[in-house]
């Protein structure tokens, strides 16, 4: 019996602040018209492809719980017209971006001509002594929030024997967050697990550790395959107590991986220190899961089907007159639904 779970990694849709070149990370950028429909797309390229989504997962800030929301709006209508039951979007703080501190809402910085140091460290040596500077939270914060994550919500997902044999499960977050979180599912991949479908391997070389940035709606789509051994039948239902004590003791557990607690609820704060807020989680994950030393068993393979996937994008124009670039009113009708009304009148 095997067991395959479709994984997609997936970024929010254009932001206001995406237009504006701001940094946003805990700023609740809202989607712009453009950014809506780039989500609205992506959602419906899913169905097209009879992908039946089990779980929906998302950062809480507006941008990406929209996005994941688009997506699962797309998977409720059959092709038919009718409806079925879809898991609602569980969305969750550590799946948060970066927070930027400072620089939050402040314009990105160019990089100095010698080129020694970014935009970003130079203006946070400027401005590391000032009264009320908070510094960008810490690539380390970053990986105990994505360990959180994992072992809270996905881990038991691959290690339940509960679950359906066949997943497919949405992560819907953030540019920088997504990088953290694919490193730290790498991992805890079994060593030389991963590989490259076909045609991503005829493309050329990739670093598995750096695949590369995240365009809006842009996804990372990973199939994970489990060979499981089927249960031995016993030849007599007369086993020995000898034997059951046996039994009991060499079995392997179903879940042997260390686990944090889960991602904190929306809406609920954690207490972190300055350096590493804002989590959004609470904060035990062990020193050995912060240093990837955990791994998934040996018998799971992982194959990347896509980087950065882009197919559902193509032929999407931005809306001009500012349009496209302005921030989405739920209120008001988009273009498409306009002009398919004026054809009805």
């Amino acid at each position: 019996m095997a067991r395959q779970v479709r994984l997609f990694l997936i970024r929010h849709g254009e932001t206001v602040d995406n237009v504006a070149q701001l940094y946003a990370g805990s700023r609740d950028s809202v989607l712009t018209n453009h950014g809506y429909q780039q989500a609205t797309r992506l959602g419906s390229h899913f169905a097209s492809l009879g992908l039946s989504f089990t779980h929906f997962f998302s950062s809480h800030l507006q941008r990406a719980a929209k996005t994941a929301g688009l997506i699962r709006e797309a998977q409720v209508k059959r092709t038919n017209g009718s409806e079925r039951n879809v898991p609602d979007v569980i969305q969750l703080p550590c799946l948060m971006e970066q927070d930027f501190g400072f620089y939050e809402g402040k314009k990105f910085y160019e990089r100095p001509a010698d080129g020694k140091l970014s935009g970003k460290d130079k203006n946070r040596q400027a401005h590391k002594d000032s009264e009320g500077f908070v510094n960008v939270e810490s690539k380390e914060s970053l990986a105990r929030r994505a360990d959180a994550f994992l072992d809270g919500h996905l881990l038991p997902l691959l290690n339940s024997p509960t679950e359906p044999a066949d997943l497919v499960v949405a992560i819907v977050s953030h540019g920088i967050m997504l990088s953290s979180l694919w490193k730290r599912i790498l991992s805890l991949l079994p060593e030389k697990s991963v590989k490259l479908a076909t045609e991503l391997a005829a493309s050329g070389p990739v670093t598995l550790e750096h695949l590369g940035g995240w365009s809006n709606t842009g996804f990372l789509e990973l199939r994970l395959t489990r060979s499981v051994p089927e249960p031995l039948v016993p030849a007599t239902s007369a086993v020995t107590e000898k034997a059951a004590r046996k039994t009991k003791l060499t079995a392997p557990p179903v879940d042997a991986t260390p686990r944090s607690k889960a991602c904190l609820e929306p809406g609920k704060n954690a207490k972190v220190s300055p350096e590493d807020r804002p989590n959004g989680c609470e904060e035990s994950v062990s020193a050995s899961n912060s240093s990837g030393t955990r791994k998934l068993d040996s018998d799971w393979a992982t194959i990347i089907l896509t980087i950065n996937g882009k197919e559902h994008l193509k032929n999407l124009k931005r809306t001009g007159g500012g349009v496209g670039s302005s921030r989405h009113d739920a209120s008001q009708k988009n273009i498409e639904s306009f002009f398919k009304r004026r054809k009805v009148d």
